[in-house]
């Protein structure tokens, strides 16, 4: 089994049902996901800003939020020192290069919807 990272904005395509959902299911297969601690932030953030701009649809929208934390996701400590100058280098955010100094390090696939994160992977 494979390794993948996972970052949060193919996870919330996949508990949110977004059009990419699909896509990123069929990719991710049987293998092992991975992210950083970062995940959990980020995906109650999605959260938030889904329930500010789709407040009648509350409950739904927690109900997809609280599947997240049914997956089977290991949480992998990332270096933040080893994050920065990778940052600075391919000219990400902190947030993103996290995951793209995680999947490097771990020589894994990123599953990620973010096409400025797939580039920097090279």
């Amino acid at each position: 089994m494979a390794i993948k990272v996972i970052d949060a904005s193919a996870l919330a395509a996949i508990l949110f049902s977004e059009p990419e959902a699909a896509q990123v299911v069929s990719l991710l297969g049987n293998d092992t996901l991975v992210a950083p601690a970062l995940l959990a932030f980020e995906m109650a953030s999605v959260c938030l800003k889904k329930l500010r701009r789709y407040p009648k649809k509350r409950n739904a929208i927690l109900a997809a939020y609280a599947l997240g934390h049914q997956m089977d996701i290991e949480v992998v400590s990332v270096p933040l020192d080893s994050a920065i100058p990778l940052a600075e280098q391919k000219g990400l955010t902190l947030y993103d290069a996290v995951y793209v100094w995680l999947a490097k390090s771990l020589n894994a696939e990123l599953m990620t919807l973010d096409k400025t994160m797939q580039k920097a992977l090279h």
